[in-house]
């Protein structure tokens, strides 16, 4: 067990190697991870193998995380690596419970609350908030309002930076970073590099769909993660300038995602779900599925806190529906 990623028989993860020596000792402090309960700890060296987790194990206790780059200024590559958490994380909680601002913390060697703080001053420059009034920590650093201005100019190029910054923190595979199947690549090659490329700027978008959301379909209100879709309201190939719009999305179940994309259900201008004339065709013949899928006709649409649908690009999507 010696690289970042590695697993020991207890289910602990090496999520970071330190150069902080244990108090009396001439070892290291290590930080692990129990993967069954999230609990972030700190352990030597020697043990790292062998260690169970203090919290849901009843393994020894855990030494404390070293926040030994706190008071260091924030790099351009932290910033950027905390923008993608910003962008995946729902809204309202930014807070110092949450396990995964926990998790940056002791991958970037930092005080919880310092990376609290830094996802609520990035909240101070996002545009969506800004629309409803809603501000962040009165006071930040450049850094926050140059990675929201760069994202501006070049979404799909800061979402992959992120990404690839991520990897090289965890030192893994990009493709893991972003959930990417080794099986949906081509072999090493250019062909590759640019479908990789796609394939993690669509799973920047689908978490930042998702987190807006709060992981529920926003017809249905759906919360299995595995059945619910990013869905684009214009699609992928047609704007590219849109293409990491969250504007530009909607969460959606498997079901009627694909109702959505083959034009058969949209949402009309007051957020209300209608379906297709051509579907009550089918509705002749029983069938229970169609019945629950066209139960929603005339509901109102589940609006996130931020990040809702615009208006125009639903109207864009309804005029190629009958």
């Amino acid at each position: 067990m010696n690289r970042s990623g590695d697993i020991n028989r207890n289910v602990q993860e090496l999520l970071r190697h330190t150069m902080i020596q244990e108090s009396g000792t001439n070892l290291r402090i290590w930080i692990l991870k129990c993967r069954q309960c999230s609990n972030i700890y700190g352990c030597n060296s020697a043990d790292a193998w062998e260690r169970k987790c203090p919290k849901c194990q009843g393994g020894k206790p855990g030494l404390q995380v070293p926040t030994e780059r706190d008071d260091v200024d924030w790099t351009r590559e932290e910033h950027i690596i905390a923008f993608q958490l910003y962008n995946q994380i729902p809204f309202g909680t930014i807070h110092m419970r949450n396990p995964r601002i926990i998790e940056l913390a002791a991958l970037l060697g930092r005080k919880v609350g310092s990376v609290s703080n830094k996802l609520a001053n990035l909240s101070r420059h996002d545009p969506a908030l800004q629309e409803r009034g809603i501000q962040g920590l009165p006071h930040g650093a450049k850094g926050e309002a140059q990675v929201w201005a760069e994202f501006a100019v070049q979404p799909e190029a800061l979402a992959y930076e992120s990404a690839r910054l991520l990897a090289q923190l965890l030192d893994r595979p990009i493709e893991r970073v972003a959930d990417i199947e080794e099986t949906e690549l081509p072999p090493e090659g250019r062909e590759r590099e640019a479908i990789l490329r796609v394939r993690v700027n669509q799973s920047f978008f689908r978490r930042r769909i998702l987190s807006a959301y709060n992981y529920q379909c926003c017809v249905t209100g759906l919360s299995i993660q595995e059945l619910l879709v990013a869905s684009h309201i214009v699609p992928w190939a047609e704007d590219a300038a849109n293409r990491l719009n969250t504007r530009n999305g909607l969460c959606l179940n498997a079901l009627h995602d694909r109702a959505f994309d083959r034009h058969l259900m949209w949402i009309d201008a007051g957020f209300r779900i209608r379906f297709a004339s051509r579907l009550k065709e089918f509705g002749a013949i029983p069938d229970i599925t169609l019945a629950w899928l066209t139960s929603f006709e005339g509901r109102q649409l589940i609006l996130p806190q931020r990040f809702s649908p615009d208006a125009e690009f639903l109207q864009r999507h309804a005029e190629r529906c009958t």
